[in-house]
Order: C-alpha cells, then structure tokens, then sequence
C-alpha cells in the first residue's frame, strides 16, 4: 500500500486539478464527452478522443455529418456510430436531465436504460467527466488495480448490474480505508498503467 500512497502524492496537484477541470466543463464539450464515452469499450481512449476531436471540428452537433469515416481506430466504429447518431438525437433530453434535480446515481440509471452503448461503466465515465463523483468507472485498468491490491479476489469475467454494484461498495471502503477519493484513486490507477492522467 506504501507504493499507492507515495505515488499518489507525487501526483495529487495533477488528479485533482483534472477533476476540477471536469467540473467547469461547457455545454458543446458535455456533448462531445457524451461522445467520447460512446466510443471508449474495448478502444483506447486516446484513439477515441482524437475521433471525438476529429467530429468537433467538423461540428458534428450542428450537422447531419456521419462520423463513421472519423472513427479511426475506434473499434466496432459502424456500430458506434450509429449510436452516435441517435445520441445526438437524444442529447437535449439528456441536458435536461442533468439539469434537473436528479442524483448521479439515478442519472446514470436513466442514461443506461435510454441510451444505446451505455452500460454502467460508460455512464458513470461520462458523469465522471463533467463533474459528478462518487461513482465508480470499472474498467480494466480499474479491476486490474483493485485485484493487486486485494479489494477483489479476481477480476470477473462479466460484470453484472449486481457485481458492478458489489465492487463499486468494495472500491468505496477501500478508498475510505486509505483516504484517497475514490474518483482520484480512479485517475491514478488510470495513470499509473498508462502513464498518464488523462480522462
């Protein structure tokens, strides 16, 4: 545990920095990370928010352009894309959500059961990154970290609503045992496999 703490100190500016900055996040940009997180299972994130980067400039909110041709390195992007489509579709219902008096765990239900491509970890990415806390995002690099450090006994080969919601009360107590966020725990097993702390 020694290890996590000092590498978490050495990173603490940069964590929370990037998550204040998730918090100011305007509202063409909430579409665009709403986009981002429609791409991101099984792809790496950098491939996907060059794609998504690729769509803003090109301003892809605003018009009836397919973003398939600029899914590069996005996989399974025909399918993506189609869900981007109808994201945008959606995107006003979705504003009005977070705009109302909703809790992030009630949102994320709702953007699962309204949004194709959204399982519970893409939501809680996507609130995750325009500012919400408290919920868990479990991705490889998460359950890999949570298994080295004894918070689950493996890494489970399908994660189901009620084993999503299991280890995500596990992450919770451990990120409380050692007093890290567990939203600043999240960017820093992020970083420390991938060397970065990114989104």
């Amino acid at each position: 545990m020694e290890d996590l703490i000092k590498e978490y100190n050495q990173k603490k500016e940069s964590i929370k920095s990037r998550l204040e900055d998730f918090k100011n996040v305007k509202e063409e940009n909430i579409f665009y990370e709403f986009c981002f997180c429609l791409l991101t299972p099984q792809s790496k994130a950098k491939n996907c928010w060059n794609s998504v980067l690729a769509l803003k400039a090109r301003k892809f909110h605003q018009s009836d352009l397919d973003p398939v041709k600029y899914l590069d390195g996005v996989r399974f992007h025909n399918n993506k894309g189609k869900y981007l489509i109808e994201a945008k579709k959606k995107f006003p219902l979705v504003l009005e959500k977070i705009n109302g008096e909703i809790s992030g765990e009630e949102l994320r239900n709702w953007l699962v059961e309204n949004i194709n491509g959204y399982g519970l970890k893409e939501s809680a990415h996507f609130l995750r990154n325009i500012g919400y806390r408290g919920l868990a995002i479990l991705d490889r690099h998460i359950l890999r970290n949570l298994r080295r450090y004894n918070v689950i006994e493996e890494i489970p080969k399908t994660l189901t609503r009620a084993k999503y919601f299991d280890i995500e009360k596990r992450f919770k107590e451990f990120s409380k045992k050692i007093g890290i966020e567990m939203d600043e725990l999240d960017l820093l097993f992020w970083s420390m496999e991938t060397g970065e702390v990114f989104k």
